[in-house]
Formats: structure tokens, C-alpha cells, sequence
């Protein structure tokens, strides 16, 4: 008996020693702040069901009900776009609700709209290619549509993040109910589970897909048609109502430039456990 103990003894402390010598991996930031103050929270892996099922009101055809698993961590903008980082970083500010037409406040914190899906990528690129994000390997992008469902969710199968019914959703979003038709500061409405703003409302987000419809079958990471006419909005925006559920499904041309029509942007970066 002594002599088994003192094995294991042994075999405790080579693992310790082991441990040591390796330590784990460090884990990522749940939230990180970028050099331009865009705040990004890290969305875990998982699967979750895309799309609506029939019973759904106000569905469309196109919300094809499919498994999709998402296998890596991500970052995601904690909320859309403000003109301020827009102008840090792009020079231009293409917005219409601008401190002359909202009576003079600062529109700052107001999401950036009328920004092609052109105008998104060529974005997350200059924030990319910004030296204090190249030092420490930061690649923006947008959100595929699976993802931006997956985040717009938050662990929820309802209609809406927050549940079934539409009669909340004034305490969630900026919509045509509210909004006095025009976009609004971020952040002034109730975050999802995951601490994500105007995931519903404000303006429509440009997502990384080309719009087309999809399959029932389940699949990992998708990132949509190889080709098309049309690239993926989601969210709805302060002239909505039901388009703002979490699986309306929207297009729009890349270069149409619309006052409802933003981004947020995604990040995957190094270092992240697959």
C-alpha cells in the first residue's frame, strides 16, 4: 500500500511539473476596445437553428428553418457603426442624419448609414491596415449572415431575441413605431443576452453574403452563394416593424446607399481556441 502511494506521488508531482513548464493557453478578453474606442464582445461557438419555423408571424419563404454550427470564437461590434469611428477612419461621413438635419446635437454616436456594402469592406480594411490594429494582428471583416443571426439570437429560438411577441420590441429597438423616422444614438435600447445593441432596429447591418435562398440541411460555418446580385441585410431599421426579427432576411445592391443602411463589424482574431 505504501508503495502504491508513493507511485502516484510521484506521478502527481511529473504532472505538476508538466504543468509549469506549459501553462495554458490564455484565454481571449470576453470584451476588448480597439484603437478607435470600438468596443467588440467575444461570441462563443455553438449551434443554433437559422432561420423561422412556419408557425412564425409575419415569415417568409425565403427563412428556410436549418442547423448551423458555428465552430470558432468571434468578435462582434457591440454595436453598429458611429459616424465618429466611420470619420476616424474613413476621412467621410456619408450619413444623412447629421447635426444639421437632427437640430444640432452631435451625431457622433449615431450609427453611420447611407454606406454601401463597398463602403463596409473598404471600412473593415483601413481599421485592419491602422498600425496600432497591425501590431497586434487585428483583421476586420464583416459577419457572415450566419453569424450575425447566431449573435443576433443570443441562445433565443424566438421571433425575437427578447421573445415571441412584437409588443416589446419598442424596449429593444429604434423601429417605425418609435423612431420618428430617424436613426437614434447606439446603445440607448436594452442589450441581447450576449450584451449586443440595436441588434433589432436602427439601421439595417450589411452582412458578408450574397442573398439567395438556402437548403434545409444542416452545415458548419456557411458563408452563403459564390455569387449574386445582391448582399445580405439584416436587423431592419427605424422605418420597420416585423422586418426587424431576427430571421428576416433582406438584399440590397452593394452600392445603394441608403439612410437606413449600416454595418457592424466582426473580428477573428489570432490566438482564439478553435
Amino acid at each position: 500500500m505504501k508503495r502504491s502511494l508513493s507511485f502516484f506521488s510521484v506521478v502527481l508531482v511529473l504532472f505538476q511539473l508538466l504543468a509549469l513548464l506549459h501553462p495554458a493557453r490564455a484565454q481571449a478578453p470576453k470584451e476588448i476596445t480597439n484603437s478607435i474606442g470600438m468596443k467588440l464582445v467575444l461570441i462563443p461557438k455553438g449551434t443554433f437553428m437559422m432561420g423561422s419555423p412556419e408557425s412564425e408571424e409575419g415569415r417568409y419563404d425565403d427563412e428556410t428553418q436549418r442547423e448551423v454550427s458555428i465552430s470558432k470564437y468571434y468578435y462582434l461590434g457591440v454595436t453598429e457603426v458611429m459616424q465618429g469611428q466611420y470619420e476616424k477612419v474613413m476621412g467621410t461621413n456619408p450619413s444623412k442624419f447629421q447635426k444639421q438635419v437632427i437640430l444640432d446635437k452631435d451625431s457622433s454616436m449615431y450609427p453611420v448609414e447611407k454606406a454601401t456594402w463597398e463602403d463596409a469592406v473598404e471600412f473593415c480594411k483601413k481599421l485592419s491596415d491602422l498600425p496600432e490594429e497591425k501590431k497586434v494582428g487585428r483583421v476586420y471583416r464583416l459577419p457572415t449572415e450566419a453569424e450575425w443571426e447566431y449573435a443576433c439570437r443570443a441562445g433565443s429560438n424566438s421571433a425575437y431575441s427578447f421573445g415571441e411577441s412584437s409588443k416589446l420590441l419598442g424596449d429593444y429597438a429604434w423601429c417605425a413605431e418609435n423612431s420618428n423616422l430617424q436613426t437614434h444614438p447606439v446603445g440607448e435600447k436594452m442589450a441581447n443576452a450576449w450584451g449586443l445593441y440595436d441588434m433589432h432596429g436602427n439601421v439595417w447591418e450589411w452582412c458578408s453574403d450574397w442573398y439567395g435562398g438556402y437548403d434545409n440541411n444542416s452545415v458548419s460555418d456557411p458563408v452563403g452563394l459564390t455569387e449574386g446580385s445582391l448582399r445580405v441585410l439584416r436587423g431592419g431599421g427605424v422605418f420597420d416593424w416585423a422586418n426587424c426579427r431576427s430571421a428576416y432576411r433582406g438584399g440590397g445592391d452593394s452600392s445603394l446607399r441608403v439612410s437606413s443602411y449600416g454595418f457592424r463589424v466582426a473580428l477573428s482574431p489570432s490566438g482564439i481556441p478553435k
